[in-house]
């Protein structure tokens, strides 16, 4: 007989069982851990992002662990692989329950030496890709007349910096953005999420073009989360009952004070 205990653990690794869900940045960082996260939680995961032997190799760790994966290269600043995974996802599975939007580039530099390709390039990844596929998954969660959208913003969308004004102003729209969204959606049965890390352990960093900011990261020392930390935040967003919309998440490291 199965224990009180063992019930537990066995709803709670159900709870989004027959679920859908994008997942876009799957590749590595927040979106591969929330992929898993959310495979875990029993939802079938449709891994989007440009590197698809990392997506390959992904899908295969959440299949041998008993989940349900579809892989799907996309680049969110081409609206016709947006469209392609839109449709990929409809095909396949006839829904789309959770969609993340966690693709992201972090490009810091003062603006007096940014270049302005890296401008450009974090509003079409971290803004507009995200505006432009909400867009293409928001008919079919308005037909189902249920869906979660969730945004993956930053601390850098709460609170400016210098020597981050691009990165800044893309978080801030996602914000915005949400917020707006949610305004026009909730009363049909469709939630919408704004996760708001700290720092944490991804490649992220790595993005960064500018030496003497790279040197500043290196000399702050910061605590740092690992990407698991933000997608269980993720999976208790989507995992609540219909009637609780968990609006925002901000999640710092403890020791984090800015």
């Amino acid at each position: 007989m199965m224990s009180d205990e063992s019930a537990a653990d066995d709803h709670d690794a159900q709870r989004l069982a027959g679920d859908v869900a994008i997942v876009t940045g799957a590749s590595s960082g927040i979106g591969e851990a929330t992929a898993e996260a959310l495979a875990d939680a029993g939802a079938s995961v449709v891994l989007a992002a440009r590197r698809a032997d990392e997506l390959e190799a992904l899908a295969d760790r959440i299949e041998s662990a008993g989940g349900d994966a579809l892989v799907v290269p996309t680049d969110v600043t081409d609206e016709d692989d947006i469209d392609s995974l839109v449709d990929a996802t409809t095909d396949e599975y006839g829904r789309i329950d959770i969609l993340v939007n966690n693709a992201g580039v972090m490009l810091l530099e003062p603006l007096e030496r940014a270049d302005r390709s890296n401008l450009r390039q974090m509003v079409e990844v971290n803004l507009l890709g995200l505006m432009n596929l909400t867009h293409a998954v928001l008919p079919v969660m308005q037909e189902q007349e249920s869906g979660h959208i969730v945004n993956v913003s930053s601390v850098a969308g709460r609170r400016a910096s210098a020597d981050s004004s691009g990165y800044n102003a893309t978080k801030f729209g996602v914000n915005a953005f949400t917020e707006a969204v949610r305004q026009e959606v909730t009363t049909q049965g469709i939630r919408t999420t704004v996760i708001e890390p700290g720092a944490v352990d991804t490649e992220l960093a790595t993005h960064v073009p500018d030496e003497q900011v790279l040197e500043r990261f290196a000399e702050m020392d910061l605590p740092m989360l690992h990407p698991d930390d933000i997608a269980r935040g993720i999976v208790y967003a989507t995992s609540q009952p219909a009637r609780v919309d968990v609006n925002e998440l901000l999640i710092r490291p403890t020791g984090q004070d800015i």
